[in-house]
């Protein structure tokens, strides 16, 4: 063998090895940018059933409160109820002691037929009354007994209400708890290193974030202070349920933001996608809600110029983005207040 033709064998096998140590690195790297998909994906479905769960339990506040106020009025109706018979009871011994005996027997031994005219005309009046009273009494039994059917009623949609939130619940914890084992098959250093990436891309992100939050300045009014508002919590973490001050869901935030300008909303992307004024999405304006999703599970506020505001989801924290689809999440509609 030629010195030539091993220099170039030995060339050959060099370059051969260097592409066989090149290729696990090249396939791992894929991985991880699998796995770093798939663990954004968990989180964003655990974001959407956090929010299934905040519109289950705004939904559970209001049919409790309504349930009491019918309890209340049952209550008040038992007592009235309870109240009629004590007059009917009393009405039947007035009855009773002014018609003890037959009219005619009463007629027959009284020695004053005058004092006996008076009594039977006493008894007429106690027996009109007594009708009187009973219809009441009949009204009364009624309308508890249709108290006491509402009050079984809005009983059975609180248990509902309730199993809803907890498995809405439960399902994003569990998504939370899936990313968390796919990210604890991976090595110490890849694990490091794609939680060194997702840091870089919130510092810049948050950066980018601060820099287009100026063109706020100019957005006045209620829209103004809203948005304003949620612009301050640029980089503050979300947490699932979260309403500040430094950390947020999506819904939180703009629950806190409207409520900083005199608008009351409910903390739900849902529910607020059911308030104030439908908006096409061709007339946006700084300060209106955008919502995402079928059914909504997102929501963030227009800051103008194709961005918004908002509290993406867990893992991320609050920054501005573009406001067209989220991900796999559409933008369906928005609202203004």
């Amino acid at each position: 063998m030629s010195a030539l033709f091993r220099a170039a064998f030995r060339g050959l096998v060099g370059a051969t090895l260097v592409l066989t140590a090149l290729a696990p690195s090249a396939h791992a790297a894929q991985t991880l940018e699998q796995v770093q998909a798939k663990v954004q994906r968990l989180e964003e479905d655990a974001t959407s059933a956090a929010e299934g769960a905040q519109e289950a339990k705004v939904k559970l506040i209001a049919l409790t409160k309504t349930l009491d106020g019918i309890k209340a009025k049952a209550a008040v109706q038992g007592k009235t109820l309870s109240n009629l018979q004590k007059t009917l009871g009393a009405i039947a011994i007035e009855q009773y002691k002014a018609g003890g005996l037959s009219q005619s027997l009463e007629l027959l031994f009284s020695s004053d037929p005058t004092l006996y005219l008076s009594s039977a005309g006493s008894l007429d009046a106690i027996t009109r009354r007594k009708s009187a009273e009973l219809r009441k009494y009949e009204a009364a039994q009624q309308r508890l007994s249709a108290t006491t059917l509402t009050v079984n009623d809005k009983l059975a949609l609180v248990t509902a209400a309730q199993k809803k939130f907890k498995a809405q619940s439960a399902l994003a914890l569990s998504k939370l708890k899936e990313a968390e084992v796919l990210l604890s098959k991976l090595k110490k250093e890849d694990r490091e290193r794609l939680a060194k990436l997702a840091a870089a891309q919130e510092d810049a992100d948050q950066a980018s974030s601060q820099a287009a939050a100026l063109s706020a300045n100019g957005v006045s009014g209620r829209a103004g202070i809203a948005l304003k508002f949620a612009l301050k919590q640029i980089g503050d973490r979300y947490v699932f349920g979260a309403a500040g001050l430094v950390t947020w869901d999506c819904s939180g935030l703009t629950m806190r933001a409207f409520q900083a300008a005199g608008v009351s909303l409910p903390h739900s992307a849902a529910a607020q996608s059911r308030m104030g004024k439908k908006v096409s999405l061709n007339a946006l304006k700084p300060g209106d809600l955008l919502f995402f999703g079928r059914p909504v599970s997102h929501v963030g506020i227009y800051l103008g110029g194709g961005k918004m505001v908002h509290a993406p989801r867990s893992g991320s924290r609050v920054k501005v983005t573009t406001s067209g689809s989220l991900g796999r999440k559409p933008l369906v509609g928005a609202r203004r207040y």
